[in-house]
């Protein structure tokens, strides 16, 4: 299948109109635009980029060990990030954030509805136009290709239905809502067409392989470009192409110290767990995990072909290549069966593995770095000026160059807002109104009140989180994560005073950032000052976000 541009005559022959007519380097510089467009005439290109994002991979629990070609063709021909954290555990919220470089109280996505402003009209009035690819689009020359999961609510008739197509992209495949492997419908630039369950031709991970095959094929050959290649894996409902069905049948969920175990001291909601779990629920979850890593060798298969066709067309030396997931999850630690959404690291951290020009082979990086982190990467690799952005996020491009110099953060913001309706599960009778996600035995993985803000602090003394929760005993959870890499005790009641309520006042202070405030030093750099009389003058920063208490 031949792809066809956004408009008529595409990015091949734009009109005057697609980017700025500046012909002066300085006027470029001074409008924010890309050095790209200065530089087309001369015949230099600046470099392309892809960004491969998978669906709830996790990075803690063995979630790369099936990606066995992606470690090989991106990993060890670049940089590993060990420390890579998404700043909500959650698909809407993490994506939105990696679009717009920015923390969810920035760009208000908070959960997966659109009354959480996943893919509502709002987001797409307000911050569509400001995402990262926009920007590639319209200030830098980029050609841009999209194929995938975008927004979980995308699609929606009351927020424009398949006809819309977000600012900033030359092709558009999009799937309708959430993931899915087959009998889906996608949006190609605006227009739906609907795929069955025929695995040949409507297998959703190899449609997107194809389709960004064909965008190599058939793009345009004197502008730089873009893809961003979304796939449905290892997301629920995990169905594995049918010649990977029987592979891992031996594998099950990883035991590790926190695995079925009651979450002692921590928020109400994991101390609802059942434990030990019943043999049923881990026999689903050891099943579950089996299944996600079978959906991961389709992608797998998607990355190898992916660089052997950037290879073929003679791209793949001035490429750079992302390779990361919007959050992570978790298989019966504390005794939970199976989702995301806590602040632990199972369900905050993720893999990111990164390849281009540049990047020495082989190497890790253990820098404390974040998912709104790759929107301004990509804008420093297009050249654009970063001070033009409200983005609060870092360029990690210093950092993937080698630099020695570079002044780094030493700590991150984790936030979520907890979904749940106000009526009974009616699995679930005995249990109170406000809880979600809950499974056959009654153990609930979220809530309306399991709203919380964490600092995730890293430095060459401390591994560090500290988390308070929106509710009503405002709840705090503190983790030393040198000696508890588990996450198992909880030592808010016996960590230091003093360093308590700085890290309180670094929350509050992350919580109300924006732009270059978000790089402000934290409790652990050198630049750090901690007044402890300003705490009494940020009360009014925190703001509640729900009235409504289990």
């Amino acid at each position: 299948m031949r792809l066809l541009p956004l408009a008529p005559g595409g990015p091949r022959r734009r009109s005057p109109h697609h980017f700025p007519s500046c012909s002066l380097a300085l006027l470029l510089l001074s409008l924010g635009c890309c050095l790209e467009v200065s530089r087309v005439a001369a015949g230099s290109r600046r470099p392309n980029v892809v960004l491969l994002l998978t669906d709830d991979q996790d990075e803690v629990l063995g979630g790369m060990t099936p990606l066995k070609k992606t470690k090989a063709l991106i990993g060890e021909m670049g940089m590993t990030f060990s420390s890579a954290y998404v700043p909500s555990a959650l698909c809407c919220p993490s994506r939105a954030s990696i679009l717009t470089g920015k923390y969810p109280h920035n760009h208000h996505v908070v959960n997966n509805t659109l009354e959480g402003n996943c893919s509502s009209r709002s987001w797409q009035k307000i911050q569509e136009p400001n995402t990262f690819p926009a920007i590639l689009r319209s200030m830098c020359g980029y050609q841009t290709f999209f194929a995938g999961k975008y927004l979980n609510e995308y699609g929606a008739p009351d927020a424009g239905g398949l006809e819309h197509v977000p600012l900033g992209w030359s092709y558009w495949y999009a799937l309708e809502k959430n993931s899915k492997y087959y009998n889906y419908t996608l949006s190609i630039n605006g227009k739906a067409r609907k795929h069955g369950e025929n695995y040949s031709v409507d297998y959703l991970t190899d449609v997107l392989a194809n389709v960004s095959l064909d965008f190599l094929d058939y793009k345009s050959n004197s502008e730089p470009f873009f893809m961003m290649i979304s796939t449905p894996a290892p997301h629920s409902p995990w169905t594995a192409a049918p010649q990977y069905q029987k592979t891992f049948q031996n594998v099950f969920a990883p035991r590790n110290k926190n695995f079925n175990i009651h979450g002692t001291n921590k928020h109400w909601l994991i101390r609802q767990a059942k434990t030990p779990m019943t043999n049923s629920s881990i026999q689903f979850l050891d099943n579950a995990f089996r299944k996600r890593w079978q959906t991961l060798l389709s992608v797998d298969d998607l990355v190898e072909k992916l660089v052997k066709r950037l290879e073929f067309n003679g791209e793949l030396n001035n490429t750079y290549i992302f390779y990361t997931s919007d959050n992570g999850y978790h298989t019966g630690q504390f005794s939970l069966p199976i989702d995301k959404r806590q602040l632990y690291e199972f369900d905050i951290k993720v893999p990111l593995l990164v390849r281009g020009p540049g990047i020495k082979l082989n190497q890790t990086s253990k820098m404390l770095v974040a998912n709104i982190d790759l929107g301004p990467t990509i804008l420093d690799i297009a050249g654009y000026n970063l001070n033009k952005t409200q983005m609060d996020g870092m360029s990690l491009l210093p950092i993937l160059k080698g630099a020695t110099n570079v002044t780094w953060r030493s700590d991150v913001l984790v936030e979520y807002q907890g979904e749940g309706r106000n009526v009974t599960d009616p699995t679930c009778p005995s249990l109170s109104p406000g809880v979600s996600q809950c499974f056959p035995d009654c153990v609930c993985e979220d809530a309306y009140n399991n709203t919380y803000a964490c600092v995730r602090t890293m430095s060459a003394l401390w591994n560090l989180q500290y988390c308070e929760f929106d509710d009503q005993e405002v709840f705090v959870e503190v983790y030393n994560l040198t000696a508890d890499p588990h996450q198992i005790t909880n030592i808010a009641k016996s960590i230091d005073p003093e360093l308590l309520g700085k890290m309180n006042y670094r929350l509050m202070m992350l919580q109300s950032c924006s732009g270059p405030t978000c790089r402000t030093p934290g409790v652990f750099d050198p630049g750090y000052r901690f007044d402890p009389r300003l705490m009494f003058n940020h009360g009014s920063i925190r703001t509640r976000r729900f009235s409504k208490h289990l």
